[in-house]
């Protein structure tokens, strides 16, 4: 009979060696604060950065209450360990960490607008030039920003994610109890129970499977002591939703209620997705569900696929709602398949229509 996990408190794990060095300090090769949306209530600053400096774009799009951070093991292995490979933009969505946090009505369609401004001016405005992935509300995001400029995407991988979320029970007890997130008196109770959301329970009891940065790796900086593992997935994943929390000026309640009500009136009809999938090509585009997922359930992935006919629809038992983290290694090697795809599709075209 399987035993149930005791999770170590938000102090017990406040108290780990490693906790210092949960975030690691990647080196950006560019980075700023742009202003975006002068026309659509702005302009609203969003906080961005670009590590590696290779041709293959490489878009990654925060999901809900997400910092660009959470996106290290992707940023350090595409940017920095294969920096010359690629060209890496992470950024905050507006509500989030460096970002404005302006109080007006959000919508994914507005984020995915703010993120076509930041790749114009980093000059990424070639026909399919961008690889983009979003998980959870960054998929819904991903997909807005597929529907506004088709033409310029090489790949779109939608990891986790949904085309509406459907007004279930279970979904509005989950939106309740990722509200009292916010609330400092329940954080130990709140972290556990975004991490059972979010998570298999194996997983969170298994030793630490972070591979973290070393000497080797490029343009980061290494603590004294170097970077420390935990002792367990679980205690990662605190470690980590405790920093944000006590970035009072990036983690804020207003910020993320808006970033909510986004993700939570995000809809694409069969119609829309039948139409995103011819305009970008359904074989550039990846879809990506786990049986296991208790934030967002399986069966959007699977309505997903449906209507959206991918060229790789995966339904994958076991897994939970961030493989960005819990299968890392296969998840970068999924979007390295996907970017190669990106690219190779590109050069038929151009040999197509050089011919």
């Amino acid at each position: 009979m399987a035993t149930t996990m005791v999770f170590p408190s938000v102090a017990e794990v406040v108290k780990s060696p490693a906790f210092p060095t949960a975030v690691w300090q990647l080196e950006p090769h560019e980075s700023g604060l742009l202003p975006v949306a002068a026309e659509r209530g702005g302009p609203v600053n969003i906080s961005w950065e670009v590590h590696g400096d290779g041709p293959v774009k490489l878009v990654l799009i925060s999901g809900l209450g997400f910092f660009k951070t959470a996106y290290q093991r992707q940023t350090m292995y595409f940017g920095h360990v294969r920096g010359s490979e690629y060209s890496v933009l992470i950024l905050d969505n507006r509500g989030m960490g460096g970002s404005d946090k302006p109080l007006m009505r959000y919508s994914t369609s507005e984020m995915a607008r703010d993120i076509l401004e930041v790749t114009d001016h980093l000059g990424w405005t070639a026909p399919r030039q961008l690889n983009v992935c979003g998980i959870s509300m960054g998929g819904m995001i991903a997909q807005e920003l597929a529907c506004l400029a088709p033409e310029r995407i090489g790949s779109l991988s939608l990891i986790c994610t949904a085309a509406c979320i459907e007004n279930t029970t279970s979904f509005a007890e989950n939106m309740v109890n990722r509200i009292t997130m916010l609330l400092p008196k329940s954080l130990d109770r709140s972290i556990q129970y975004a991490a059972r959301s979010i998570f298999p329970a194996e997983y969170l009891a298994e030793p630490d499977s972070a591979t973290v940065p070393d000497k080797s790796v490029p343009r980061c900086k290494i603590p004294s002591g170097g970077y420390l593992k935990f002792k367990t997935n679980f205690e990662r994943f605190a470690a980590q939703e405790i920093t944000k929390q006590r970035d009072t000026g990036g983690f804020t309640k207003s910020g993320f209620l808006l970033q909510l009500i986004a993700a939570g009136w995000h809809h694409k009809s069969p119609g829309q997705l039948k139409e995103l999938g011819d305009k970008v090509g359904r074989e550039r585009i990846l879809v990506l569900h786990g049986t296991d997922d208790g934030m967002i359930s399986t069966p959007h992935g699977r309505k997903l696929i449906e209507y959206l006919q991918p060229g790789r629809g995966l339904i994958v038992d076991g897994l939970g709602h961030a493989p960005i983290n819990e299968r890392a290694l296969w998840f970068n090697e999924l979007l390295v398949a996907q970017c190669s795809l990106g690219v190779r599709l590109g050069h038929q075209k151009k040999d197509d229509e050089g011919t």
